[in-house]
C-alpha cells in the first residue's frame, strides 16, 4: 500500500478474488468506512498496520474520525477500539486522546505488564502463545481507565480452539469464523 498514492488505491479490485459477484469493488477510505458504519450502527475495533512505515498515522487517523464524529462521548465510550502490534502507536493514541480503548496486539512478558497497563486497555494475544496462567496475569491488573486489564486472543477460527481459549477465561474472541465460534463456545 504505501508505494501507492490513494488514488492508486482507488482504482484497484478489491473484490474480484472472493468472487465474480464481488468483481470490482473497491477499497474503501478510513471516511467511507466508518461512514458505512456509523449507517449500521456498528463497532470500529481498527488496527493501526505497519505504524513506523507510516510516521504520524496515529494523528491523521485521529483526525479523520473526529471530522467524521467518531470521537464524541458515545462513540469512544462504547463502539470504538484501537489496536496496533506497535507498543510506541499504542502509546501515542493514548497520549493524543486519552479516552480512548487501545489495545495492545502481542503477548509481552508478564514481568511487563505493568508498563502496559499504563497505556493501554487491552493485550491482545495470537491464541498460541497464552494459556490460563497468563490470561489471569494481564487479569489481575488494571488499565488507564481503572478497569482490569482484557484479553482478547486471536486468530481462532475453529471451534476446539474456540472451546480452549474461552477456559483460558479470555474476554473476547478475534476470528474470521464469527458463526464457529459463538457456537463452540
Amino acid at each position: 500500500v504505501k508505494d501507492f498514492t490513494a488514488a492508486e488505491v482507488a482504482k484497484l479490485d478489491a473484490g474480484s478474488w472472493f468472487g465474480k459477484r464481488f468483481a470490482g469493488a473497491r477499497v474503501p477510505t478510513l471516511t467511507q468506512f466508518v461512514n458505512r458504519l456509523e449507517r449500521n450502527r456498528q463497532k470500529l475495533l481498527l488496527e493501526i498496520k505497519s505504524p513506523a512505515t507510516y510516521p504520524g498515522i496515529e494523528r491523521d487517523i485521529l483526525r479523520v474520525l473526529g471530522r467524521e464524529g467518531w470521537l464524541d462521548r458515545s462513540h469512544v465510550q462504547g463502539r470504538l477500539v484501537i489496536q496496533s502490534f506497535g507498543a510506541e502507536s499504542v502509546k501515542k493514541v493514548h497520549a493524543l486522546r486519552p479516552d480512548i480503548t487501545t489495545g495492545f496486539l502481542g503477548t509481552p512478558a508478564v514481568a511487563d505488564l505493568p508498563s502496559y497497563a499504563a497505556f493501554t486497555d487491552q493485550i491482545n494475544p495470537s491464541h498460541t502463545t497464552i494459556g490460563a496462567d497468563y490470561v489471569a496475569a494481564v487479569q489481575r491488573l488494571k488499565g488507564p481507565h481503572g478497569k482490569r486489564l482484557r484479553v482478547n486472543t486471536w486468530t481462532v477460527n475453529d471451534a476446539t480452539t474456540a472451546a480452549k481459549v474461552r477456559g483460558y477465561g479470555v474476554d473476547g474472541i478475534i476470528t474470521n469464523y464469527p458463526d464457529v465460534v459463538r457456537d463452540a463456545t
